[in-house]
């Protein structure tokens, strides 16, 4: 099997990637597939399911009607949008422009009822809120410096801080650094966000990505074990694949990691789908933990290209 034929004949979602990551496509073609997303395969179907009060599932971090008794529902407004900015969906068509219109003018948080793009409370939350606002080009700042303000001296973030927690979370940093890259992207950033977005990537860094700092003890074995879409979750491919991102030379403090992702490798050249996270979803986009999965293969095949070309 090829592989990067397996994976080009997935959904334009993933081949505009691939062409991008992988395939060493030019620039023109690449954005020729990145164009059929509003209108052809997941992101068509996901922005039809947009209600016209502008949200999805009738909320905006929890749906409407919250009756999943397996996990935490994933149908609201936050987790399809952030679908939709993974999808790579044109912030600039006229379908990602719409949306993002109905959702600026009437999604409020059940937090406290802001506007979506004020954000709320929670850093893990307002990290998702920088990240979709500065992708899809709505003002954030406020959002971005309240994330810096709230950086915790070991130099990441915990949604736990208001409850008195000091100590941070591989979850809530991972979401907060991918907001954090993401304003810097669209925007520059600021000098407080550029440095509040290094001292949180030092903080995995000074943990090896998946071991306590003190003991050097592996946090949790679900962190090898790679999800898509990773929700709320951290996991060593989610860090990886964040570092690549955002660019530079690769860390030798990230070995550890990147052989935990070469040893998940199939003999075939793919890698399974393993931690799918429990819950109500607005339809499936791979075939169930312990098969392949195009996402995971992809995320892992540019992470390695990343760091072996470093």
């Amino acid at each position: 099997m090829d592989v990067l034929d397996w994976l080009l004949d997935g959904d334009p979602a993933i081949r505009w990637q691939v062409l991008r990551d992988l395939a060493d496509a030019s620039a023109e073609d690449v954005q020729a597939e990145r164009e059929r997303i509003a209108d052809d395969g997941w992101a068509a179907r996901l922005l039809a399911l947009q209600g016209t009060d502008g949200q999805w599932a009738g909320g905006t971090y929890w749906p409407a009607a919250d009756d999943d008794p397996d996990g935490q529902p994933w149908t609201a407004t936050t987790y399809s949008l952030l679908l939709l900015r993974d999808f790579g969906l044109d912030p600039e068509s006229r379908g990602a422009r719409h949306a993002i219109e109905l959702v600026r003018d009437n999604s409020r948080w059940e937090e406290g009822n802001q506007l979506f793009f004020d954000g709320e409370v929670e850093p893990c939350i307002n990290g998702m809120t920088v990240a979709l606002g500065a992708f899809f080009g709505q003002n954030v700042d406020k959002v971005a410096e309240r994330l810096t303000r709230e950086q915790l001296p070991d130099g990441g973030w915990n949604c736990e801080a208001e409850r008195g927690s000091t100590s941070s979370s591989f979850h809530t940093t991972i979401c907060v650094l991918e907001g954090l890259l993401e304003y810097e992207r669209a925007t520059g950033g600021t000098p407080e966000s550029r440095k509040a977005r290094r001292g949180g990537e030092e903080y995995l860094l000074e943990r090896g990505l998946l071991r306590r700092r003190s003991s050097r003890e592996l946090i949790s074995s679900d962190w090898l074990r790679f999800s898509y879409p990773t929700r709320w979750f951290y996991d060593v491919l989610r860090g990886l694949d964040y570092f690549r991102a955002a660019g530079g030379t690769p860390d030798k403090r990230m070995d550890e990691a990147i052989e935990a992702v070469r040893s998940k490798a199939q003999p075939d050249g793919r890698w399974l789908l393993e931690n799918t996270h429990p819950g109500k979803v607005h339809f499936e986009l791979e075939d169930g933990d312990g098969q392949p999965s195009r996402w995971n293969t992809l995320r892992a095949l540019r992470v390695l290209r990343w760091y072996e070309s470093g």
